[in-house]
């Protein structure tokens, strides 16, 4: 990975305005650079976004991005060269329009899988070789095992390529692709909504959909149960309930989940613990010192699993929203 691909990825990371005065630091070429990387690269793989974090500053990263965009490079820019942005932009907006598959940019993964899925490997090859890498490894989990390993092969063995061919073989795909590239979707319906619905629903009908559900497809009713209650909604629980799951779960568990969690998190559990288990789990959360995201992620999620097994057993109640609002 080079530098200038590391340093898109951190400023990516950073709120906008932290990003920009880290951009105030480069010279005009470096910022021009960056933001150009910036601008071409639509996502970023989490696992990308650590492993550079870490070795930019040896710090946990407490979010993930979607990516960049040319506005979001225009925007840098503009903060970090004020009154001297101007060829900056201009230089950055025609490297980026000029781009082969450019117009791929702004269409989702799985509607350009569907128009190449088809196309011979050397040409799947030529259009992934323009990809940002996190958006031409979606693609490329799309397709089948075999065709993988062709296009594979044909992207490390491809070394120039005649300008008119590529041209062609953009020219109709975007002719293809025409009406995709037109439209503006939105997402609607899938798991998450499925679950905000669950969740304010009357807990009768919520136990009823999901255990006939489950006769059927077990590991969507476990997808949609892990959205409907995440670890950050454990503060919302009473000082009662808090202590139940104390008994549950182990300190070291809570050490590292809650290295990602809440201040509002972390004071309900240690107000609930003795003086001496608080202290405790300070010190062990400070030992911890860095740690992946994943791992936090996934400690978290398996307090959540044990949340939900003491709601079954009735030993805790998860309120829903609407509950929570009738309270109040």
């Amino acid at each position: 990975m080079s530098d200038i691909r590391k340093a898109a990825i951190v400023l990516m990371s950073l709120p906008e305005e932290d990003a920009a005065a880290l951009l105030s630091k480069l010279s005009p070429k470096e910022v021009e650079q960056v933001s150009i990387e910036i601008a071409r690269t639509n996502r970023i793989l989490p696992a990308e976004q650590d492993s550079t974090i870490r070795e930019f500053a040896n710090a946990n990263p407490s979010s993930t991005t979607e990516g960049g965009s040319l506005d979001l490079a225009k925007n840098l820019v503009k903060r970090a060269l004020g009154s001297d942005a101007g060829q900056a932009l201009d230089n950055i907006r025609q490297t980026i329009e000029a781009l082969p598959f450019g117009f791929l940019r702004h269409v989702d993964s799985q509607n350009v899988l569907t128009y190449i899925m088809d196309e011979h490997p050397q040409t799947i090859a030529l259009i992934m070789s323009y990809l940002p890498a996190a958006y031409g490894a979606e693609i490329l989990a799309g397709l089948p095992p075999e065709r993988q390993l062709a296009v594979v092969r044909r992207m490390a063995t491809m070394n120039q390529t005649n300008p008119e061919i590529i041209r062609e073989v953009e020219r109709g795909l975007e002719g293809r692709m025409s009406n995709v590239v037109s439209q503006s979707f939105q997402n609607a319906g899938g798991v998450e909504s499925v679950a905000e619905m669950l969740n304010v629903s009357e807990r009768s009908t919520e136990r009823i959909i999901l255990q006939q559900l489950a006769e059927d497809d077990p590991d969507l009713v476990e997808e949609i149960r892990r959205l409907m209650f995440v670890f950050e909604d454990i503060a919302k629980f009473s000082n009662k309930d808090i202590q139940s799951m104390l008994k549950h779960i182990e300190t070291t568990q809570w050490a590292l989940a809650l290295k990602g969690a809440s201040e509002e998190l972390k004071d309900k559990i240690l107000g609930n613990l003795s003086q001496r288990a608080g202290d405790m789990l300070r010190e062990e959360m400070e030992f911890l010192g860095a740690v992946k995201v994943s791992a936090v992620e996934a400690e978290q999620q398996k307090i959540v699993d044990i949340v939900r097994s003491l709601e079954d057993a009735g030993e805790i109640e998860v309120a829903s929203a609407e509950e929570e609002q009738l309270v109040q």
